[in-house]
Formats: C-alpha cells, sequence, structure tokens
C-alpha cells in the first residue's frame, strides 16, 4: 500500500527534487505546501501516512509548525528536514515529538528508509543523535510552573536563540548589538539554570516560549 506525504518547504527547486526521488517508489505525495499555515491546512484535509517538514520557513519556523501539527494530530508522525546541522533545532525536534530529523544532504535511500519507519509509527531517530541532546532533555525542567525574572529583552532574545538563531543573526533580528546578546544570553543561561544555549530552547519549549 502506498505511503501518503505531505512536504513542507519554501524552496521550490526543493520540492521538485523530492518529487523526482520518489518517483517509482511506493510513496505517493498527495500534496505539498511552502509554508505552516498551508502544512497545517492540507494535513487536515489530506491526513498523510508522514509530513516532511522544512526547519526554517518565512512565515513560521517549521519546529512551531510542528508543535502545532502534534498538538491537533498526534498520531500523524513529522520529520523534520533540514540543511542545518543545529543541535538546538535537533533538540527542539525530539522535545516537540518529530519522528525523526533528516538532512537534506543524505543519500536518496536514507530518505526514503526515514519516510517508511516513520510511516510505520517507529523513531527515526539515530543513537548519535540522542546522544547529542540528552544533557538537554534530561535538564531539569527549572522554573517550570514558577516564574523567572527574565526581562522583555531576555524573553525576546531567549526566542530567538531557541529557534536556532546565532549571536550574529539574533542582534540583526533585534536591531541590538552582538555584545548586547552575548550578555543577555549569559543573564539567560545563569537565572533558568541552564548551561548551554541547547538546554535553554528545550527550556524554552518545556515552558512554552516558543
Amino acid at each position: 500500500m502506498a505511503i501518503s506525504l505531505l512536504i513542507v518547504d519554501d524552496h521550490e527547486v526543493v520540492r521538485a527534487g523530492l518529487k523526482s526521488l520518489l518517483q517509482g517508489t511506493d510513496i505517493r505525495i498527495v500534496a505539498e505546501a511552502d509554508n505552516a499555515t498551508t502544512a497545517l491546512k492540507l494535513t487536515i484535509k489530506h491526513k498523510p501516512d508522514v509530513v516532511l517538514l522544512d526547519v526554517r520557513m518565512p512565515d513560521t519556523d517549521g519546529l512551531n509548525c510542528l508543535a502545532r501539527i502534534k498538538l491537533d494530530h498526534p498520531n500523524v508522525p513529522v520529520v523534520m528536514f533540514s540543511g542545518y546541522d543545529n543541535p538546538t533545532y535537533v533538540a527542539r525536534a525530539v522535545a516537540l515529538g518529530a519522528a525523526g530529523y533528516v538532512s537534506k544532504t543524505a543519500a536518496k535511500k536514507a530518505i526514503i528508509d526515514a519516510i517508511h519507519t516513520a510511516a510505520r509509527g517507529d523513531s527515526i531517530w539515530t543513537r548519535e543523535e540522542l546522544r547529542r541532546v540528552t544533557g538537554a532533555l534530561a535538564t531539569p525542567r527549572v522554573g517550570s510552573g514558577v516564574e523567572v525574572p527574565l526581562t522583555k529583552r531576555e524573553n525576546e532574545v531567549l526566542k530567538q536563540l531557541a529557534f536556532g538563531l546565532t549571536n550574529k543573526e539574533i542582534a540583526q533580528a533585534l536591531g541590538i548589538s552582538y555584545e548586547t546578546v552575548k550578555e543577555h544570553v549569559q543573564h539567560i543561561l545563569r537565572k533558568i539554570g541552564v548551561s548551554d544555549r541547547t538546554q535553554a530552547a528545550v527550556w524554552a519549549v518545556r515552558n512554552e516560549l516558543v
């Protein structure tokens, strides 16, 4: 029986490449979307066996889209598809219930195998990927249910950090200096009681800041 697949990526060339790659397989692309809003509508309409979801998109990041899909359709497997080998993205994807995380540079067989695995309801996560984020996911939920005294700017920086942006990208997004961002990040890590950016991203997810 064919596996129905929804592709979500804002780059037409990527979607076209996937269609070409999957020709002649038992994977049938039932719909494609270039943004999160359309992705959510198409998930409701087609109820695909698997959603292949880009991480970075213009209207909202793919991980926020993942959270919304899993909230409304918890049984739909979602495979994150990204050109970024970013531990923050991986940690958030694990925390939000993605079936796995596949690189856009992966071989054809790896992509097809990942879709098959997700369609069976199995996890695609490798031991290495989980090892990279185990520390973050095991971090005590510091401040969970307790108000943490972050300033308005620190909250803004934390949200951008959780989206996987670098300090330079955060500085550009918020119109502040690189050094100011570094200072904010240090204050955030200290206040929420974590040791690195990946743990901070997981904390943000658990506290529903992103």
